[in-house]
């Protein structure tokens, strides 16, 4: 979210209110779901702080012991200012458990990502002149 603080209408899904401000907060953090208990890491990115009673029922509990998130009182909507969630397997699961979905096949992000960088490193090493590369940048 770039621009000016204020305050601007949402969806009204969660019972909760965010008063955006001018300077952003982003951190790495890791933690678990609160609805299946699976592992979860990223970052978080406020733009504000809410306030509401939607945020005494968690999303995520962080391993620095904060709380991050929530989920609607009648557990239908589940709202995180974690970004990366879906990069993990086992949350992946969780949630979409949690949706009504039980038999499903995840990708493993970390896994597919690994991959996509080995196949590019063998293909920069098979395919890019170092010694021209070299030459041209002087060293």
């Amino acid at each position: 979210l770039e621009g000016v603080a204020g305050e601007s209408a949402g969806f009204d899904l969660l019972a909760l209110s965010t008063r955006l401000e001018s300077e952003k907060q982003l951190r790495n953090v890791r933690g678990h779901l609160t609805i299946d208990d699976a592992y979860v890491s990223g970052y978080e990115i406020h733009a504000g702080i809410s306030h509401g009673p939607a945020l005494g029922r968690a999303a995520v509990c962080l391993n620095d012991g904060r709380h991050d998130g929530a989920v609607s009182e009648d557990g239908q909507v589940l709202g995180t200012y974690l970004h990366g969630l879906f990069e993990s397997s086992d949350a992946c699961k969780a949630l979409l458990r949690w949706a009504g979905l039980d038999d499903v096949e995840v990708v493993d992000y970390h896994a597919l990502r690994e991959r996509d960088i080995e196949r590019l490193a063998d293909l920069v090493e098979a395919h890019l002149d170092t010694r021209l590369l070299r030459e041209l940048c002087g060293v």
